[in-house]
This record gives C-alpha cells, sequence and structure tokens, in this order.
C-alpha cells in the first residue's frame, strides 16, 4: 500500500508544474528581450529568469491567469534592439517602449500579438519599414510610430483595422501617399508631417509611391 501515496504526491506535483510551464514561456521571453537591451539605471534589475512567471516583475502586469497583458518600459532611459521573441507575449494588450534610444528594424513578429490594443514605440531610433505584418492586430487601437527612422512607404494593408483610433508616424523619413480609405480617412494630417510623403492618394486611383 505504501506505494500509493507516493505515486499520489508525485502526480500532484507534476500537475502542480502545469501553469509553471505555461507561464514561463513568456518570462523566457521577456528574458530574451532584457538580454538585448542595456539597462544603465537597472529598471529591469527584477526581472530574475529564476521565478515561476514574470508577473512579480516590475514594469510588467499580469492578469487572473498569469498571463503577462501589459509592458510599460516607456522614458526608461534603455537602449538595444528588439527581437521576434516579443511575438511570443500572445496576451500582450499593452507594449509601452516610448522615449527611449531603441534602434533597428521594428520585428514583423508583434503581428502575432493579435490581443493587442496600444504599440507605442514613438520617440527611439526604429528603423526600416513598418512591418505589413502590423495589419494582423485587429484589436489595436492605438499605434504610434513616430519620431523614428522609419523608411518605405506606409502599408495600405494597415487600411483594413478598423479599431484604429490613432495613428501617427510624423517625424520619419517615410515616403509615397497617405492612405484615405478605412479608420486613414479620420487621421488628421499632422499624423503624417516632416515626412516624404506626398499628400493623400486618390480616391478610386491605385496608388503611386511618389519618391520611394
Amino acid at each position: 500500500m505504501a506505494p500509493l501515496p507516493l505515486f499520489s504526491l508525485l502526480f500532484t506535483f507534476l500537475l502542480s508544474l502545469t501553469p509553471t510551464f505555461s507561464t514561463n514561456s513568456e518570462g523566457n521571453a521577456l528574458h530574451a528581450l532584457r538580454s538585448r537591451l542595456s539597462d544603465p539605471t537597472n529598471v529591469l534589475q527584477s526581472w530574475d529568469p529564476t521565478l515561476v512567471n514574470p508577473c512579480t516583475w516590475f514594469h510588467v502586469t499580469c492578469d487572473s491567469n498569469n498571463h503577462v497583458i501589459r509592458l510599460d518600459l516607456g522614458n526608461s532611459n534603455i537602449s538595444g534592439s528588439l527581437g521576434s521573441e516579443l511575438g511570443e507575449l500572445k496576451h500582450l494588450q499593452y507594449l509601452e517602449l516610448y522615449r527611449n534610444d531603441i534602434t533597428g528594424k521594428i520585428p514583423k513578429e508583434l503581428g502575432n500579438l493579435k490581443n493587442l490594443v496600444s504599440m507605442d514605440l514613438y520617440e527611439n531610433r526604429f528603423e526600416g519599414e513598418i512591418p505589413k505584418s502590423l495589419a494582423k492586430l485587429k484589436s489595436i487601437r492605438f499605434l504610434r510610430l513616430n519620431n523614428n527612422k522609419l523608411t518605405g512607404s506606409i502599408p495600405r494593408e494597415l487600411t483594413r483595422l478598423s479599431n484604429l483610433k490613432v495613428f501617427d508616424v510624423s517625424n520619419n523619413d517615410l515616403c509615397g501617399t497617405i492612405p484615405v480609405d478605412g479608420p486613414f480617412a479620420t487621421f488628421p494630417m499632422e499624423s503624417f508631417e516632416h515626412n516624404r510623403l506626398s499628400g493623400p492618394e486618390l480616391q478610386g486611383l491605385v496608388p503611386y509611391d511618389f519618391g520611394c
């Protein structure tokens, strides 16, 4: 009869590990992000990868199921680049990385964050094109990419983002024309100023990216 309690204890222990595995994937993603960043003021010092999940880390908010739903690192004096690992934060709703010194391209994997409501990457040094994959962010309302070094044209795929309320790409090096379909009909011209954009495209005509 002795082996039964031992088996029961082992089974209970294994069950208790299950949420650890599921939450650790998000912790691993954030730890990978930390490894890419320079953090001179130690705002990320609480990001301890040995913990069960990242919900006790500063600047990280979780829901009742211990899923990461918010990352608040705006104005944190961090530098470095972003990687594909951010696409693993499947439950993320708010990505706040504004006013830092982050360089490199915006990862196309950010398009996997289907629950994202707000993405604030403004006032960094992002370069390259705006990923077309961001058109998969069907829940997004706020997308602010202004004051970076982004190039290329505004992806027409973004006109399908019916929930988008605020879109700002001012102060970059974008070219081509400004879409007018979908939510783009409501955005003020200030959202596009200080680029190489040639103005709104004419409805009914195929857009031509002048100067791109």
